[in-house]
């Protein structure tokens, strides 16, 4: 019964979640490791999918606002809880990250961080972790509202992809993969961030470190340039928000 019920509730949900998207899967050489789904949970306990991705209460594939930078929702997304699984990588690998979906108006930048997780990931509060920036891309080419690398993960059937630092230490990893969608951008509180986190195990022969990092809540401020940003004023430049991008590992 309880089985029926969540049904029917999924079916309710379904025409507000294609408005966005969610990472629904990653790829490293060709081995695939489901994401988080949306979708878990209207699953029983004992039936939750099992992925690498962080379970959160984006059941409308929405995002978090600037409003909620000061809170932990920031860096996972909403009530994020770890997941069980693991993305198996090497140091110099690249990274396939696979969305369900994306609207062609939600454009801005796509940004990857990285945090150790210091023992297993698959514990871990994301109030704990400490974000490196290692890559980050944004416009292309100007005119009109511009072609973004958002616009690229459309053509690319909704796919981004980061290379992972090849000189990384082995170990165990949250990567934050995040669109920032800017069409309301130039209003406060206007921008909407979708973060998502997977849990990875690198491996390889790396030695370097992440710098210390920095705790979610200290990524953006919503006045920022780069979260208040007007698309539609042909922009010939974008200013990331953020932190810098760490290239001590490249």
């Amino acid at each position: 019964m309880h089985y029926s019920i969540s049904l029917l509730a999924l079916g309710s949900v379904l025409p507000f979640a294609l408005a966005h998207g969610h990472v629904r899967g990653i790829t490293v050489d060709g081995d695939w490791t489901p994401g988080a789904d949306p979708v878990w949970y209207y699953y029983s306990a004992g039936q939750r999918p099992i992925t690498a991705g962080w379970d959160a209460l984006n059941q409308d594939n929405g995002f978090v606002s600037p409003d909620s930078f000061g809170t932990a929702n920031i860096a996972c997304h909403k009530s994020a809880t770890p997941g069980k699984l693991y993305v198996n990588a090497d140091a110099g690998d690249t990274v396939t990250f696979y969305w369900n979906t994306w609207p062609d108006s939600h454009k801005g930048p796509i940004i990857n961080y990285i945090a150790p997780c210091n023992g297993d990931c698959t514990t871990q509060s994301s109030a704990n972790l400490r974000w490196t920036k290692i890559s980050q891309g944004a416009l292309i080419t100007p005119g009109g509202t511009g072609t973004w690398v958002t616009d690229e993960l459309i053509r690319n059937n909704f796919t981004s992809t980061m290379t992972i630092p090849r000189n990384l230490k082995a170990g165990n990893y949250v990567i934050r993969h995040e669109i920032i969608a800017l069409h309301g951008g130039q209003n406060d509180n206007g921008a909407q961030n979708y973060p998502q986190c997977i849990n990875f195990k690198i491996g390889g022969s790396g030695s370097v470190a992440p710098p210390a990092g920095v705790a979610g809540t200290a990524l953006y401020k919503r006045n920022e340039p780069g979260i208040i940003f007007n698309l539609y004023t042909n922009p010939t430049s974008y200013t990331y928000p953020g932190p810098t991008v760490w290239t001590g590992a490249n």
